[in-house]
């Protein structure tokens, strides 16, 4: 019989019986506050701290980004304040003195800017505006370029809440002959406007003389005359939405047709005169002088120097030259292949004010604010060119007009600008160099170089 000496006691705990994975649980809990808690609700609150921890990681992460944040400079949010609903698609819009002119899938819309309420539209045979450029004349007058879905640009005339249509510019009977709009420019002040065309193997880029004086003074003299050439106006009525469903007070407005036409007395005014057409410079080929004294008499005959053609290097020396290059380069050429220079098909071009540059002769007036020339660049090629726009009537109607003034680069201009004082211009070739010019004076005053080579595509004055 065995029999107990001691009463019967719980065993004291020893190192052994301690929990291995917290070994350090007397530093942590010295007072032993906390009593070990047995599995599996160790495994839970080993998760849980963890989880724990790690949101108190990305919260200190997130407080870090604000206080970074903090010095930056936040943009503003705008809320829209007013919702313009038209008839169609909006494609386009301009803004031109106190009125919004709109482009939409059937026509041209006009809004009031102050009350924003519509005051016209035309929609003849519901062309659609896919571009507009407006222009603010004076005295309730604007002028707009507007080029629709098929390429043909509409001059307008907006006066006193109603449109006229002065002409459609590259309009033509045959529509095989029928060129395309590529871009339109509208000079500062509205004295003349220009057109890049583009045809079926070609391209050129038309300049017309806008007569707004004499705009003037025809609607000056008929000031009851509202709607023009093939113009329908239409009635606004404005549907207000409850500020019970939109608490920003949105104002709604709805372009409804009125029953009534509006047409009552055309308005002739005189059609813009085509001042110069340019054509993009032919390739370089082989000379046809016989002589050096013949090349002396073309430069004298008030050819144009920097666009080299009066060399007098002859078909032969160019195919002899030719040949020499894909015999040297053969690897190159065959791997890379080459590209035929081309006639370009794209240009840009500038409205420039009078400069040292830019000289007239004596009996042409010029004033300062309008501008005396136009500079051109066409696509892969080195050449900027200016053209005078007070040439002589011989010269508007030459066949193949030659530029005043060639500056050439080192490399083809990828993008040029102008400054808003019409006296810096900016050439960004496609080497990656940008050089300022001081168009009055007629020299550089800096070029920079980016050192990777990038492709500049556009450029700017701020």
């Amino acid at each position: 019989v065995n029999t107990r000496k001691h009463p019967l006691q719980i065993p004291r705990p020893s190192k052994k019986d301690w929990p291995k994975e917290e070994e350090d649980f007397f530093l942590q809990d010295p007072d032993r506050k906390c009593d070990v808690l047995p599995q599996p609700f160790r495994m839970i609150n080993k998760l849980v701290m963890q989880v724990f921890e790690n949101a108190m990681k990305i919260i200190e992460k997130r407080e870090i980004l604000q206080q970074a944040r903090k010095p930056k400079v936040q943009p503003i949010k705008c809320l829209p304040t007013i919702e313009f609903q038209v008839t169609g698609r909006a494609n386009c819009l301009a803004v031109s003195g106190e009125y919004i002119f709109v482009g939409l899938s059937v026509g041209l819309a006009a809004f009031n800017r102050r009350n924003c309420k519509g005051v016209c539209a035309w929609d003849a045979a519901e062309t659609e505006i896919c571009a507009i450029h407006a222009l603010d004349l004076g005295k309730e007058c604007h002028v707009l370029l507007a080029v629709d879905e098929m390429g043909l640009v509409r001059l307008f005339c907006f006066h006193r809440e109603s449109f006229l249509l002065v002409k459609v510019l590259n309009e033509v009977e045959d529509i095989s002959k029928r060129s395309t709009c590529v871009e339109v420019v509208l000079s500062p002040g509205g004295d003349y406007a220009g057109v890049l065309l583009q045809g079926n193997t070609k391209a050129w880029l038309e300049i017309y003389q806008l007569p707004k004086d004499s705009w003037l003074m025809e609607m000056e003299k008929n000031p009851g005359a509202a709607a023009g050439r093939a113009c329908s106006e239409r009635r606004s009525s404005c549907t207000a939405m409850s500020s019970a469903q939109c608490s920003s007070q949105m104002d709604t407005f709805l372009l409804q047709e009125s029953p009534a036409s509006a047409n009552r007395k055309n308005v002739k005014l005189d059609l813009p005169v085509l001042l110069l057409t340019v054509k993009p410079p032919e390739p370089i080929t082989g000379s046809r002088f016989k002589s050096p004294l013949d090349a002396l008499k073309e430069v004298s005959d008030d050819s144009t120097l920097g666009l080299g053609y009066n060399h007098l290097i002859k078909d032969f020396q160019w195919e002899l030259q030719e040949a020499i290059f894909r015999s040297t380069y053969r690897e190159y050429l065959e791997t890379e292949g080459v590209i035929k220079e081309e006639i370009p098909r794209h240009a840009t071009f500038h409205f420039l004010l009078p400069s040292q540059i830019l000289q007239v002769g004596p009996e042409m007036k010029v004033q300062p604010d309008v501008p005396a020339g136009i500079g051109v660049h066409w696509d892969g090629n080195h050449n900027f060119c200016f053209y005078l726009l007070n040439h002589p009537l011989k010269k508007q109607v030459d066949s193949d007009l030659k530029p005043d003034v060639v500056w050439p680069c080192a490399a083809p201009i990828a993008c040029s600008a102008v400054s808003s004082c019409s006296r810096y211009l900016a050439l960004a070739g496609e080497d990656a160099t940008i050089t300022i010019w001081d168009k009055h004076l007629g020299y550089p005053l800096s070029v920079t170089a980016i050192l990777e080579k990038r492709f500049i595509r556009s450029i700017h004055f701020l």
